[in-house]
C-alpha cells in the first residue's frame, strides 16, 4: 500500500518584505494541475502528528507527578492540548478526500501533486515561524497573486491549511521536548543511583527501553542531557564534585565546554518556547479572522463583479454575491477556464451591453437606463450567469452547448411526460384487468378510475427525480439592512 507523501518546510524566520519577495517568485515556479495527488492528503499525518503530540501531553504530566523540571515550552503545551485537539477535529471533519484533491495541485518541482494551496500555507507559516496576523496573511495572498492568480475556494480554505502546517510544526516541537525530558529523566536516574546509592527497590527513575518518537531526532540530543545533569549534580555540592569534575572532561574531550552547552540549550529552550507560544496563538487568531474580509480584499475575481456596469452587483446581500461567484467557480470546473477569465468575458458582455457595442464606451453604458430609470438587465452581470444570457457567455467563451428547449417548451414537455405515463400506466393495468375479467366494459371503467390516482403518483415521482437532478435557483436579493441603520 503506497504511504501519503508528507510536506515538508525547511525555513528561517523572514521579515515581512523578504517573504513578500519570496512568495512573488515562487508563483512565478508554480506549474499546476486542475486536481490535487490523493497520496499527498495531509489529514492522515496531521492525525499522526496530533497523536505525537498526546503522547508528549501524558510524558509531560508523568514528569510533574515525579518532580522533574518541564521544558518551558511543555507548559504551553500543558494549558492548551485541548484548543489543538479541537483544531484538528475541525479541519479533519472540513477537509475530505474529494475536497483536497479538488484543489489546484503543483505540477512540477519537490512539492509535486501537492494541493497549491497548502503549500503556500506551509511556506507562510514557516517563514514567519508559526506566526500569523490578520493583515499580514492579506499582504502575503496578495503578493503570490502579482504572479499567479488564487481560485476563490482556495482563498476561502486557506485558514484549514495554515491549521494543519501550525499543528505539523507544534508536532516538531513536541518531538525536542520529548527528548529533551527524556534526556532529563536520565539524568535523575544516574543520579539517583550513583549519587544517592538508592536501592533498587527504593528508587523513583527507572531507566526505560527508548521509544520510536525519541529515535526521531537524533541532533543534539546529548545538551539537554548535559545541561540537566550539570544543574542537578550542583546541588548535591561536594557529594557529587567527582561526578561534575567527570562530566565537564567528558565534554572538553569533544571540543567544548559545559557553559557553551548551557548557553546553546537555553537559547534552543527560549527558541521552542516562543514558536509553540506563536502556534497556539496563531491557531487562536485564525478561528477569530473573518475569512469572508480576506476574501473580499484579495480575491481577484470579487473586485471584477464590483465593477458590475449596472451598479446591482455592490448593492446585493452576501447570500446572492456567494451565489454568483459558485456560478463562475462551477462554470471554470467544467470548462477548465481560469475564474478570472471567464469573469472578465462577464464583464465585456455586461459593459457591451445588448447593442453589441464596444466595451471602450464602458462608462456611457454604465449610466444607461430604460425609461423607468432602471439599468437594462443586459448590463447586469448576473444576467450572463444565472439568466438566458448565460449561453451568450459560452459562446463568448468559445464553448459549444446543447441545443436549449426554451422555457414555454420545457412546461409542455412536463405535462406530456406525465400525461403519456400516466395514460400508458392506467392503460396497463386495464388490460391486466380485461384479461382476468374479460369485461371490455369494466375495462374502460377501470381506465378512468384509475387514471386519476396514478397521474398523481406519476408526479409525485416525477417531481421527486427532477428535484435530485435540477438543483433549485436563489432568488437574487438586494441588502437593505445598511441603508435601513443608516437612515434610522
Amino acid at each position: 500500500m503506497k504511504t501519503n507523501q508528507i510536506l515538508k518546510i525547511d525555513g528561517t524566520a523572514l521579515d515581512k518584505m523578504q517573504l513578500e519577495k519570496h512568495l512573488q517568485k515562487m508563483a512565478s515556479s508554480h506549474n499546476l494541475t486542475s486536481k490535487s495527488s490523493k497520496n499527498t492528503y495531509p489529514i492522515p499525518h496531521m492525525i499522526e502528528s496530533f497523536k505525537v503530540i498526546c503522547e508528549v501531553y501524558n510524558l509531560l504530566n508523568e514528569h510533574l507527578k515525579l518532580g522533574i523540571a518541564i521544558h518551558p515550552a511543555g507548559e504551553w503545551l500543558l494549558d492548551n492540548l485541548y484548543i489543538i485537539e479541537e483544531t484538528v477535529k475541525q479541519v479533519e471533519k472540513e477537509l475530505t478526500l474529494k475536497k483536497y484533491t479538488n484543489f489546484l495541485g503543483i505540477a512540477n518541482g519537490k512539492y509535486k501533486g501537492f494541493a497549491r494551496i497548502y503549500v503556500l500555507a506551509s511556506e507562510i507559516v514557516a517563514y514567519t515561524d508559526n506566526k500569523i496576523e490578520r493583515k499580514d496573511l492579506e499582504d502575503y495572498l496578495a503578493s503570490y497573486q502579482i504572479n499567479k492568480s488564487l481560485s476563490m475556494e482556495e482563498i476561502w480554505n486557506i485558514g484549514l491549511f495554515l491549521e494543519i502546517a501550525i499543528i505539523e510544526n507544534i508536532r516538531e516541537i513536541c518531538e525536542k521536548i520529548y527528548i529533551s525530558q527524556m534526556q532529563k529523566y536520565r539524568a535523575e536516574n544516574i543520579v539517583e543511583r550513583l549519587v544517592e546509592n538508592k536501592p533498587k527497590t527504593e528508587r523513583k527513575f527507572i531507566k526505560k527501553e527508548a521509544k520510536k518518537i525519541e529515535k526521531t531526532v537524533l541532533e543534539d540530543i546529548e545538551y539537554s542531557f548535559i545541561e540537566y545533569m550539570s544543574y542537578i549534580l550542583k546541588r548535591y555540592g561536594k557529594k557529587a564534585n567527582s561526578y561534575l569534575n567527570a562530566l565537564e572532561e567528558t565534554v572538553e574531550l569533544a571540543g567544548t565546554t559545559i557553559s557553551e552547552v548551557i548557553q546553546k540549550e537555553h537559547f534552543d529552550i527560549a527558541v521552542r518556547k516562543v514558536s509553540i507560544g506563536n502556534s497556539i496563538t496563531s491557531i487562536k487568531k485564525i478561528q477569530r479572522i473573518n475569512f469572508l474580509e480576506i476574501f473580499e480584499k484579495v480575491n481577484g475575481v470579487e473586485e471584477l463583479l464590483k465593477q458590475d456596469p449596472s451598479g446591482v452587483y455592490n448593492k446585493m446581500d452576501y447570500k446572492t454575491k456567494e451565489y454568483y461567484r459558485n456560478k463562475i467557480k462551477e462554470i471554470s470546473k467544467r470548462t477548465k477556464i481560469s475564474e478570472l477569465y471567464i469573469t472578465k468575458k462577464i464583464l465585456e458582455l455586461a459593459n457591451q451591453n445588448e447593442s453589441g457595442q464596444d466595451v471602450t464606451i464602458q462608462d456611457e453604458k454604465q449610466n444607461e437606463v430604460n425609461k423607468n430609470g432602471i439599468p437594462k438587465k443586459e448590463s447586469h452581470i448576473g444576467y450572463y450567469l444565472i439568466d438566458n444570457g448565460i449561453y451568450d457567455l459560452y459562446k463568448a467563451l468559445n464553448i459549444k452547448q446543447k441545443k436549449q428547449i426554451k422555457e414555454e417548451n420545457k412546461a409542455k414537455l412536463y405535462v406530456a411526460l406525465v400525461a403519456i405515463l400516466s395514460i400508458l400506466t392506467s392503460l396497463g393495468i386495464s388490460v391486466i384487468w380485461n384479461k382476468h375479467f374479460g369485461n371490455i366494459g369494466t375495462s374502460i371503467v377501470s381506465f378512468f378510475l384509475f387514471l386519476i390516482p396514478i397521474s398523481e403518483i406519476v408526479i409525485q415521482t416525477t417531481q421527486f427525480i427532477l428535484s435530485k437532478m435540477v438543483k433549485p435557483k436563489l432568488i437574487p436579493k438586494l441588502d437593505f439592512i445598511n441603508r435601513y441603520r443608516r437612515r434610522t
